[in-house]
């Protein structure tokens, strides 16, 4: 075991190291024009990003999964691998839009769609947070529970609901990912809508778990035992192990992990992100589609020999999550344990960052400034910058959804295993996916139809995994569980309607998934679009789509430069305003006179730069700063 100190110096260290790659890819972009490639390892580095995928579920979770199981890959990691090498045009046809219409978040990309709905925006936003703070709260769970494991500290048997909170690790792991967040995600408002500094640190941690993951596999493959043959024999004459592959053989629940997987690429919020808002050009999916199913085939080499070797290691505990971590405690080899933790550490600080930034910008886009900004009697209108308001909504933001995943985690998730609790995320972010691929292929769909689809699934996951899931952390009767809802065996949530035989898991997703497309499709075919519906079903749905400037312009041609330098001023600082629009003209060779009029490509690009702060569906006349000479549309 290692002492503590030697645990948090090595973490902090490691942390820091990360925020110094962060901060030179910031300074780099700081310095290059708006629109000029990042450099030559662009692509790489974007699939690299994509890795974010790989969180501490994937870490230590999928060997877990794979011993209580017997699947020998992960199935999430095969359904996503399907969509980047089969469905890549699809991918490169969901950036290209959503670069058109300047999309910050998946929220916006499907308010947007849908007639710019703010309710819709706001329903996503909500979903979105129900989604991903279960995922965090994961990330807690493994961070605090793995760093137990390194300290020699006993795993928590009972609750942690009965534990002090100055005794918990996860309250200090929560109020760390709180503040590592912030510093990486939040120091300004980017003004390209890209934060380059925390991809490439993304990117390198990328680097660092799969390196972590594939020394410690071999150790316990080639160290412990005598390779793949030797562990493979000895399961197979092991009965125990042969029993429990002979009943992962029967599951139904590998297929339903592979479709999660499938929606989970392009549909869960930091995925979402890291693939569309955080992209520079959409054709890198080329290389991606390559590239990334490499990596995942990387992090599913030595899922079985891990698991197996767990399973025949009586010393390696009952915890099948961490066999990763103790396998080497068990020889002594503190140094690969550490090597385990830091990798573990890099996959849940990188799904927190950007899981957090994603909902920090859903929730300040889309719900808090539209509302702020027709708040006549703030009188916003006469203030030269308000960007410290948007930084200020954000870093709240995220205080408030780590107190929430913490407390998430003392609740509900340290009564379940990882691949359970992040399975359960998946599901509901998979809701997202009909309105997502319907709004870019059916030009029928409507926003009555989405709406009406994502409020049935989102009622039914409540129902079917959530409710479970509360109910076995104690906090609710188990009658429900037993007998169904008013005692009607018809309605109990982990056999819905009667159908038995089917994992809780599929059993979830088949309910909430179904009724979301009936729904949608339903009420798509019931109802009719507006004209702001119409216009934004052409845009997304035809993809030879050329951007028809006069419906996405958000300023009218009547303003001057020296108005679009003010608005940009207001909402992403002065400092980075001026960068930008230097740049802009720099790259164009072009002086830009403050009193003459703004052409076109001016007023895109302004529009570009303000959907960094503030989303892609701004309107109203609190856009308008007094005496401008425009109005907004």
């Amino acid at each position: 075991m290692l002492q503590t100190w030697v645990i948090i110096t090595v973490s902090l260290g490691y942390v820091g190291l990360l925020f110094a790659i962060a901060y030179y890819g910031d300074k780099r972009s700081l310095a290059r024009p708006i629109g000029r490639p990042q450099h030559k390892y662009r692509a790489i580095i974007y699939s690299l990003t994509l890795a974010v995928y790989c969180t501490s579920w994937a870490f230590y979770g999928t060997s877990g999964q794979t011993a209580a199981t017997g699947w020998i890959i992960a199935p999430t990691y095969l359904g996503s691998i399907l969509v980047l090498v089969l469905g890549w045009p699809f991918l490169i046809k969901l950036i290209t839009v959503a670069k058109k219409q300047n999309i910050t978040s998946v929220a916006d990309f499907l308010s947007s769609r849908y007639g710019k709905s703010q309710q819709l925006a706001i329903f996503v936003t909500f979903v979105a947070i129900m989604a991903v703070v279960p995922y965090i709260a994961l990330q807690l769970k493994a961070v605090s529970t793995s760093y137990n494991v390194l300290a020699g500290k006993a795993f928590v048997v009972r609750g942690v609901e009965n534990i002090p909170l100055v005794e918990d690790t996860a309250i200090f792991v929560a109020g760390l990912m709180a503040l590592f967040t912030i510093l990486f995600g939040t120091r300004n408002i980017s003004s390209n809508e890209h934060h380059e500094g925390m991809m490439l640190a993304i990117a390198f941690e990328s680097i660092v778990k799969l390196a972590a993951f594939t020394i410690v596999g071999l150790f316990i493959t080639y160290g412990l035992f005598n390779g793949f043959s030797d562990i493979s024999t000895r399961a197979a004459n092991n009965p125990a192990i042969q029993q429990i592959f002979a009943t992962g053989s029967r599951s139904n629940s590998f297929l339903t992990s592979v479709v999660l997987g499938m929606t989970a690429i392009f549909a869960l919020p930091r995925q979402f992100h890291v693939l569309v808002v955080e992209n520079s050009e959409p054709n890198d999916i080329r290389l991606t589609r390559w590239l990334f199913p490499i990596y995942l085939v990387g992090m599913s080499l030595f899922i079985f020999p891990v698991a197996a070797a767990g399973l025949l290691t009586p010393a390696a505990g009952s915890n099948q999550d961490f066999y990763i971590l103790t396998l080497p405690l068990t020889v002594g080899r503190t140094d690969l344990a550490l090597l385990a933790f830091l990798g573990g550490l890099s996959a849940a600080t990188s799904m927190v960052i950007v899981g957090a930034v994603a909902l920090s910008t859903m929730v300040s886009n889309d719900v808090i400034m539209p509302i702020i900004l027709r708040l006549k009697w703030l009188r916003l209108d006469e203030r030269r910058d308000i960007s410290w308001m948007l930084l200020l909504i954000r870093r709240i933001t995220i205080i408030a959804i780590m107190v929430l995943a913490y407390f998430y985690y003392r609740m509900v998730v340290s009564f379940d295993a990882l691949a359970a609790i992040g399975l359960l995320s998946m599901v509901l972010a998979a809701q997202f996916a009909p309105a997502i691929i319907g709004g870019l292929y059916w030009k029928d769909a409507t926003h009555k139809g989405a709406m009406a689809g994502l409020c049935a699934g989102f009622l039914v996951w409540c129902y079917t995994l959530l409710f479970p899931l509360i109910i076995r952390a104690g906090w609710l009767p188990t009658d429900i569980l037993d007998h169904g809802l008013f005692g009607n065996s018809f309605l109990r949530p982990e056999a819905l309607f009667g159908i038995s035989g089917l994992s809780h898991v599929t059993n979830g997703l088949v309910w909430s998934l179904g009724l979301n497309l009936l729904f949608f499709i339903v009420l798509s075919r019931l109802s009719r679009h507006s004209l702001i519906e119409h216009i934004q079903a052409a845009t997304y749905v035809n993809s030879n789509f050329d951007g028809d400037k006069k419906h996405s312009l958000l300023i009218r041609s009547s303003a001057r430069i020296s108005d679009l330098m003010a608005l940009g001023e207001r909402f992403v600082g002065t400092r980075q305003a001026r960068q930008a629009f230097s740049n802009y003209a720099a790259e164009r060779n072009e002086q830009l006179s403050p009193h003459h009029p703004a052409n076109e490509d001016l007023i895109i690009f302004t529009e570009h730069l303000l959907a960094s702060a503030i989303g892609s569906r701004p309107g109203g006349d609190q856009y308008q700063p007094a005496g401008s000479g425009y109005e907004a549309r």
